[in-house]
């Protein structure tokens, strides 16, 4: 069994597309939040998700869309989300307000959360990577991080696919990740993209200028 995992597209859908235009063919493909958020294509990621009926949890900032509330948000966040609230359609925002904080898939195998199995907000890094945070699934799938890491353990597999949109771990990239829970193995997968053409559009849009150029950094 094949399963194609995303995360954190935050809006970015030059990345989304180079990524789902990449990907090998899957039985599934699930994705661990944070569709919007950042960059100037919040609604187009929201559909590209929604219309392929990609199994998705609610990340940080989908949430923060739905409800309007983000403490602790810096500035290059906040205007992502008052953005998507500004562009979003009532249909999509209804779309991320279902969302939930976590799913159980392929009859309990695979789990998907945003940050932690215990807390959604949490940014579970890869030194924190165990088997403890494994239940009674095969597979925990955690996005949040930005970072592309993965560990296998006798009891299980943990893994986040990095991001889709705004990579943290110094590859400028788009990351994703194919888990096979049969085989017990992760490809760690990466896909250049116009990064250019994100930088201008976030300018256009009169976003901060800093998270077009981070997204060249992969920082």
């Amino acid at each position: 069994m094949q399963i194609g995992v995303i995360s954190d597209v935050h809006g970015n859908i030059v990345a989304l597309d180079a990524v789902l235009s990449d990907m090998p063919e899957v039985d599934e493909l699930v994705c661990a939040g944070d569709v919007v958020g950042y960059n100037p294509w919040p609604g187009e990621c929201v559909d590209r998700i929604r219309e392929a009926e990609v199994p998705t949890v609610e990340g940080n900032h989908d949430r923060a869309v739905v409800t309007g509330r983000y403490p602790g948000f810096n500035d290059m966040a906040a205007a992502g989300v008052e953005y998507a609230r500004e562009h979003l359609t009532d249909e999509q925002i209804e779309w991320l307000s279902e969302l939930p904080t976590e799913r159980t898939l392929f009859d309990g195998r695979v789990k998907v959360v945003h940050g932690h199995p215990d807390d959604p907000d949490h940014y579970t890094r890869p030194s924190e990577y165990s088997p403890d945070l494994l239940s009674d699934e095969d597979v925990l799938i955690m996005g949040h991080t930005h970072v592309q890491h993965h560990e296998i353990y006798d009891e299980g597999i943990v893994l986040n696919p990095g991001s889709v949109g705004q990579p943290r771990d110094r590859d400028h990239r788009a990351a994703y990740s194919v888990v096979d829970p049969d085989a017990r193995a992760v490809e760690e997968r990466r896909v250049e993209y116009d990064t250019d053409a994100v930088v201008k559009e976030v300018v256009d849009a009169g976003l901060p200028q800093q998270i077009g150029f981070r997204l060249t950094q992969g920082r």
